[in-house]
């Protein structure tokens, strides 16, 4: 049985992030979490963490962010478990070493062999953020792990429910020699990031994104930045309004709008506009009643700063529908603006909150060179059943990932890659390209020395 995995408290400095590092450094190289046996063991513990605390993450997760009971079940637990699921289904497959067809070989002696196998990289940083506190600690960790890596998970301060109950659970599970728990804040944070690692996996804004790079680039550490930015949706006239509103809303309100993937604002014509934002009340309405703050289904924003921040973002365009705020409580009521400008301060960053701006534009053409002037994103998303604008938005447009007819559905999926472009991130994770991900793809060429080479 394994022993349980490591939990650091403070005082946590660089002398003790020194020595946290070295340890699970030498563990690494002892060969302990190399074997396939050993890998799988650490999935099944990690995924029974989740299932048989699904009742305190879910009490932690409505503590810190208001989190409705089913969201959390949905996004966080099971969300994670699917990807473990998925992950201990295909591992063996995953970690094959993959061999060359013979006629890529010419020119070398008979009976060389030659192809590529995945080595874990050693010893990795997850740093998690607050609005997903759960699931983007223990899917990254899960794909680490899988890898074949010694791990240290660095939970986000921001919420501390979820902090100190993963840095609890996390000890309960997975194995002392690879997986160390560190809590706290900024100062925790870059007494890790001032250590050397062989990968840096950070989830969270551009501006630390920096921060870790240039702290990672002291070492020439690879990194995983999985940002954000202003997801854009594109809505196409004619299409049926109430769908698409019954989707947008699902999407957007979920978690408060705190979600890096969530649709950030709307592009479309002047009258789908219109009959869109009335689409959107009714949609909001059936989901959350006549009064969202006491619907027991609608979550809270994680505190007084970012509440302060959105608030003030109000004031764009003209409220359609919504607009209260209580910041006794951190509500803010999901909310439409619309006639909104593209120079007006809701359109400059990301909101991550539960407000959505409509800007109209004249035609697709607009829409598209809307998109392409700004930043990428980490989700394009298109309600249109055009194939033309279909195949256009693939094919003239950057972003993370691309989503007909359902937003965010894309990140439930295990065997697709997550990841951003640009501005929303660096690299990608889930299934597979975790793997790749935490891992190196190592060339081997054997060759016979008991005959000479073909000329």
């Amino acid at each position: 049985m394994n022993t349980p995995a490591t939990h650091v408290e403070a005082p946590f400095e660089a002398p003790e992030a020194a020595q946290l590092v070295a340890r699970l450094r030498a563990a690494h190289r002892s060969g302990r979490t190399r074997p396939p046996a050993w890998r799988t063991e650490q999935l099944t513990r990690l995924r029974a963490l989740l299932t048989e605390n699904r009742e305190a993450i879910a009490d932690a997760l409505h503590a810190d962010l208001g989190k409705p009971r089913t969201e959390a079940y949905l996004a966080e637990v099971d969300l994670s478990v699917r990807e473990i699921d998925h992950t201990l289904a295909h591992l063996e497959q995953w970690l094959a070493p993959q061999q060359l067809p013979a006629e890529e070989l010419a020119g070398l002696p008979d009976g060389s062999t030659a192809g590529t196998q995945y080595d874990p990289l050693g010893t990795v940083l997850v740093i998690a953020p607050w609005n997903y506190p759960v699931q983007l600690l223990l899917v990254p960790l899960a794909g680490a792990l899988a890898a074949g890596n010694t791990v240290v998970a660095k939970p986000s301060e921001m919420a501390p429910a979820a902090s100190a109950l993963m840095a609890r659970m996390i000890p309960s599970y997975l194995d002392t020699e690879a997986v160390a728990v560190v809590e706290g804040g900024v100062p925790e944070t870059t007494a890790l990031l001032a250590q050397r690692f062989d990968h840096i996996f950070y989830t969270g804004n551009g501006t630390v994104g920096r921060i870790v790079m240039r702290a990672a680039a002291e070492h020439l550490t690879p990194v995983t930045l999985e940002l954000g930015g202003k997801s854009p949706v594109f809505v196409d006239r004619g299409v049926d309004v109430d769908t698409v509103a019954r989707r947008l809303a699902e999407s957007k309100f979920r978690n408060a709008g705190q979600t890096c993937v969530a649709p950030d604002y709307v592009l479309t014509d002047a009258r789908t506009a219109q009959a869109l934002a009335d689409a959107l009340e009714r949609a909001t309405k059936a989901a959350y009643g006549e009064d969202p703050q006491t619907s027991g289904v609608y979550g809270r924003i994680v505190n007084e700063r970012h509440f302060d921040r959105i608030s003030a973002l109000l004031g764009s365009g003209r409220t359609a529908f919504g607009g209260r705020t209580d910041r006794a409580d951190r509500y803010i009521e999901p909310t439409v603006l619309l006639d909104v400008r593209p120079d007006e301060p809701v359109m400059q960053e990301e909101i991550f909150g539960p407000v959505l701006p409509i800007v109209t534009v004249a035609d697709f053409g607009e829409a598209i060179d809307f998109i392409n002037d700004r930043d990428k994103p980490l989700a394009l998303y298109a309600f249109t059943e055009d194939e033309t604008t279909r195949h256009r938005l693939a094919t003239e447009t950057s972003s993370g990932g691309l989503g007909f007819g359902l937003p965010m559905a894309h990140l439930a999926v295990p065997a697709l890659p997550f990841g951003g472009v640009g501005e929303s991130g660096l690299g990608s994770y889930h299934g597979p390209h975790s793997i790749a991900t935490f891992s190196h793809r190592k060339a081997r060429l054997d060759v016979p020395l008991s005959q000479s080479a073909n000329r």
